[in-house]
């Protein structure tokens, strides 16, 4: 990325429908989707389970990654003290590698970054000198970092 701005996109899928998911990903160039959730699935929306996910990404030319067992939330103790172990510095390290090698999204089913353990991780990526953006609905995005988001 010699040279280029570091950016990564963030999302939820909230009670998003499937099309409208994969239409955020597509208008912003998403090539891979990255799934933080720890437990990657959902009864209430079946779409956004993990394997039904994955093949419904792949048929719209999407990568999809699972690293929730490394960057997932609920974490005993809290997401900050997991911030310090080994195994939050490596899932953060292939999320980089992921962005790096092309435009990648990663997500999880809340839908506002701010109640969200997306925003540890956004946080620590921009004390790297990552930019990142939040997609929010089919209006627009908005960058994430900002206060209170990021304090």
């Amino acid at each position: 990325m010699c040279g280029r701005e570091k950016v990564i996109y963030s999302l939820g899928t909230g009670a998003r429908g499937l099309q409208e998911f994969i239409s955020l990903l597509r208008r912003s160039g998403i090539e891979t989707a990255v799934d933080v959730r720890s437990f990657p699935g959902s009864r209430r929306f079946p779409h956004f389970g993990r394997e039904e996910l994955r093949r419904s990404l792949r048929d719209a030319g999407i990568g999809y990654v699972w690293l929730g067992d490394r960057l997932g939330g609920f974490r005993e103790g809290g997401y900050a003290e997991h911030m310090r172990t080994p195994e939050f510095r490596e899932g953060l390290e292939a999320l980089r590698e992921l962005a790096e090698a092309g435009p990648t999204a990663f997500f999880c089913a809340e839908r506002d970054p701010a109640r969200c353990h997306r925003r540890f991780i956004a946080g620590r990526l921009q004390e790297l000198g990552w930019r990142v953006v939040h997609l929010e609905e089919e209006g627009g995005s908005a960058p994430t970092g900002q206060a209170p988001l990021f304090p």
